[in-house]
């Protein structure tokens, strides 16, 4: 929506389920301490209530996970991993994710770019599209409603479940922690394949260990506990201005060569074109992750015209860090490569 505040007008965002129904002319109070400073992450105003009408009670239900909990805006859902989840008995004793390939990635803009790859080694191999659930991190938005990639992709049958984990919430599916998220993607949802990110809106302090993402490395090792597939999608670029996120961004070096102990299968896009020389420098970083450096397995995939061509048709608009498709190819045909890998695992 547009709001005015000292007479100027800025966008602003309100959740309904939160701060209930917001009108033309109505009075509310804002958050805008993110869009003050000029962040992306954050940088809206925020509606944190109406000041001219409450909203309506929630109607009474099951349900005692807390989100966000003990903010002022913390949220009760019913998680499905709860004792009041008619899905518990199928989770309470579950254990085990069957093999199932879980693709970890560091942003969310990763998401479409990975689905899309899953999509073209289907079609392909000629056979039908595979389950695919999103389980979402709590690094970026907590809210899933936030993300406009999420909607798009479910009401285009491009994502079958979202499942929020930790502080996140408004999935599909509702859950305590990744690893009881991946559970529940998998034996609730029935997933072939999930992929674990965070929501928009990465958090970086340029440093080694200061950035959200730094949660992937956990995510393959949730997924490796859980007799999954883990599969790294590197996060790449060639038209970063930071020389720390060019080639292989320093972020996934950390996450998945520091952080993740569980052997993973490290997917290295092959580039070629004119990306064969970007391509030449990922290829000798994603060495230092694999013996006897690191535990993972590297797995080199095609990238080529075929792949980009996938690419463009994606039901949402590619976007990294401000960059599309064609600035920035390198770092969505890496994510996508991961997908084309993670289908290979379900059909072998």
């Amino acid at each position: 929506m547009t709001v005015t505040v000292d007479d100027r007008r800025v966008r602003a965002l309100a959740y309904p389920e939160l701060v209930g129904p917001v009108e033309v002319g109505s009075r509310v109070l804002l958050n805008v301490s993110a869009l003050a400073r000029g962040l992306g992450t954050g940088g809206y105003a925020l509606v944190v209530a109406r000041t001219d009408a409450l909203p309506p009670d929630p109607a009474p239900g099951p349900g005692h996970l807390v989100k966000a909990r003990y903010t002022p805006m913390q949220a009760m859902v019913l998680g499905t991993d709860e004792q009041e989840s008619p899905h518990h008995h199928l989770l309470a004793e579950a254990d085990n994710l069957d093999g199932m390939p879980v693709i970890v990635a560091d942003l969310h803009s990763a998401l479409p770019a990975i689905v899309a790859g899953v999509r073209h080694a289907a079609e392909r191999a000629g056979a039908a599209p595979v389950s695919v659930a999103y389980v979402l991190t709590d690094g970026g938005a907590l809210p899933a409603w936030f993300s406009r990639t999420v909607a798009t992709l479910r009401e285009t049958g491009w994502l079958d479940t979202c499942v929020s984990t930790g502080q996140s919430f408004g999935g599909d599916l509702e859950a305590v922690t990744v690893h009881s998220g991946l559970l529940a993607a998998r034996h609730v949802a029935g997933a072939d394949v999930a992929v674990v990110a965070q929501g928009p809106g990465n958090l970086g302090t340029g440093t080694r260990w200061g950035f959200s993402g730094v949660a992937a490395g956990e995510a393959l090792n949730a997924a490796g506990v859980l007799g999954g597939r883990p599969v790294a999608s590197l996060r790449v670029s060639g038209a970063d201005a930071r020389e720390r996120h060019l080639g292989i961004s320093h972020h996934s070096l950390t996450a998945y060569g520091r952080v993740a102990l569980r052997p993973a299968d490290v997917v290295v896009p092959r580039l070629t074109g004119d990306l064969a020389d970007l391509g030449a420098k990922v290829a000798a970083q994603a060495a230092t992750l694999t013996a006897p450096l690191g535990p993972h397995r590297l797995v080199t995939v095609d990238a080529g015209d075929d792949l980009r061509a996938a690419l463009t048709r994606t039901p949402v608009r590619l976007s990294t860090m401000g960059r599309g498709l064609d600035a920035d190819p390198a770092a969505f045909l890496a994510a996508a490569a991961a997908g084309v890998h993670a289908f290979g695992l379900v059909s072998s």
